[in-house]
């Protein structure tokens, strides 16, 4: 429900446009998300339908998005990072761009009630745990353009 009153309000500030080149932030600390991403979203990236763009932070991601002010619709973002953890880039996304506001998606290993309840609070859209089902998340960006 959450989810779709912000893919509402992303769509009301015309940041969406529809089926066409959904920009995506994705932040993991592990490298290898990168081309796990690019390998499963190879037929969406090469339509023009969605765009990643990676931070291997959360610092990293405040700077992209500092720099780049309204371009990713769409934050995936691990939970458990050194440095800044996911939460805590979560509070300060939400906190800091209104307009539109992303939506943020809390990534994680471990689907424990915390973890879960802390990112709700914080005003995560979803919440996905590790290993990742890219059928279901395809299936979540499909409502999203």
């Amino acid at each position: 429900m959450e989810l779709q009153k912000n893919i509402l309000k992303i769509r009301e500030f015309g940041a969406i446009k529809k089926y066409t080149n959904m920009k995506i932030l994705v932040v993991d600390d592990e490298h290898d998300v990168k081309t796990l991403f690019l390998q499963r979203f190879r037929k969406e990236i090469k339509t023009g339908n969605m765009n990643f763009v990676f931070a291997f932070s959360g610092e990293e991601a405040i700077t992209y998005l500092n720099g780049n002010k309204q371009e990713a619709v769409l934050i995936l973002s691990d939970i458990n990072m050194p440095g800044m953890s996911g939460l805590e880039l979560l509070e300060h996304i939400k906190q800091k761009f209104h307009a539109p506001p992303p939506v943020v998606m809390m990534i994680t290993a471990y689907g424990d009630d915390e973890n879960f309840n802390t990112a709700k609070r914080l005003g995560a859209d979803d919440f996905l745990t590790k290993p990742l089902d890219f059928n279901l998340l395809k299936d979540k960006l499909k409502t999203l353009i």
